[in-house]
Parts: structure tokens; sequence; C-alpha cells
């Protein structure tokens, strides 16, 4: 391929190895989040977008080869070695030693675990909607130590940090980002 792959060919090949429902719904998350983030820095949208859609690809089939399965098939399928270091990179210190270095790597290691907070979030209050969502209401739930245990939120931190960013700049930007798809998110609520 060595060219760069099309949002439809990362839907495809994403739908290709995942079948779960909450993953693919994950993944659109990522991706619209990715996107916000490439604009608000003047970077291709498109490519983060992509990047974001495809980072879990292998995690359905091949949950204990996370991020390793993943450059084997997108290598198989041609794709660039920049796409590839960056899905592998947001594994980072958890399934992976590729540190996220570009800026697009250290958004995607930032985002991804901070996408599942924003979501179960949104389905604790009364609208069931992003739409009305503040990073305020976020930072409330991160505190709970049991609410959405499975988040890693030391990472969402480091991650803020590699960007030199506000913790709720990066929140807002997400709750943003993916607003901008809560009707496929199944988000949008009762608003």
């Amino acid at each position: 391929m060595e060219k760069k792959p099309t949002r439809e060919e990362a839907l495809a090949l994403l739908k290709k190895y995942n079948q779960n429902e909450a993953l693919i719904k994950h993944a659109l998350a990522v991706e619209a989040v990715m996107a916000q983030f490439a604009e608000k820095f003047g970077e291709d949208v498109e490519k983060w977008r992509v990047i974001g859609l495809i980072h879990d690809i292998d995690y359905e089939k091949y949950p204990d080869e996370h991020c390793h399965k993943a450059r084997e098939i997108l290598a198989e399928e041609g794709w660039p070695e920049e796409y590839i270091r960056a899905v592998q990179s947001h594994g980072w210190k958890i399934c992976t030693d590729v540190e996220p270095v570009e800026r697009m790597e250290k958004v995607l290691y930032t985002i991804d675990e901070l996408t599942g907070l924003i979501t179960a979030t949104v389905l604790l209050r009364p609208s069931k909607s992003i739409l009305d969502l503040t990073a305020k209401s976020v930072k409330k739930k991160w505190k709970q130590k049991g609410f959405a245990a499975g988040v890693k939120r030391e990472i969402i931190e480091e991650g803020a940090q590699l960007l030199g960013m506000d913790l709720n700049e990066v929140i807002e930007e997400s709750i943003k980002g993916m607003q901008n798809v809560a009707a496929e998110l199944g988000l949008k609520g009762s608003l």
C-alpha cells in the first residue's frame, strides 16, 4: 500500500477483525477525539482519524498479543510504518515498549483510556447524553476510584504531561470530539 490508508479501508479492516459492538464504538470514539485534536493542532485530520479508528485492530481476536499482532496485521496490509508505530505506541508501558514521541502518538496514548471514562460518565447521567457533559462532571467521577476502575487514570495524566496540556483541556477537547459523533456512539441520550 505505502499510500495513505483511507477511513473506508481502516473501517473495513477494523470490522474484519472486530465484531464486538462496544469495541467498534470505542474505535469510533477514539477516531472522533483524534480528529478533534488534529484540528486543534492543525495536523492531518484524515490521518489522525484513521489511526484512531484502527488503534485496537488486534484487541478482540488477540488480546494477549495486543499491539504486537497489530504490527503484523497492518504490515501485511502494507500500511505505512508511521501509522503502525503510532498504533503500537498507545500500548506503551502496558503491552509494548514503543514510547509515544510524535504528537499524534502522545494524543492517542492519552485519550484511549479517557474515552472509556467519558463514556462511563455519560451512561450514569440522567440524560444519558454527552451533549451536556462537562469536564467538571468527568473530573468528579475521576476521583471515585471504584468508578470505571479499569480506566488507568495515571496513563491519562502522564499523557497530558507528555502533551504539555492541562488535564481539564484534554478532557474538554475529548468531550468535544465525542460530541461530534454522539449518535454513532449511542451517547445522544434524551437531549
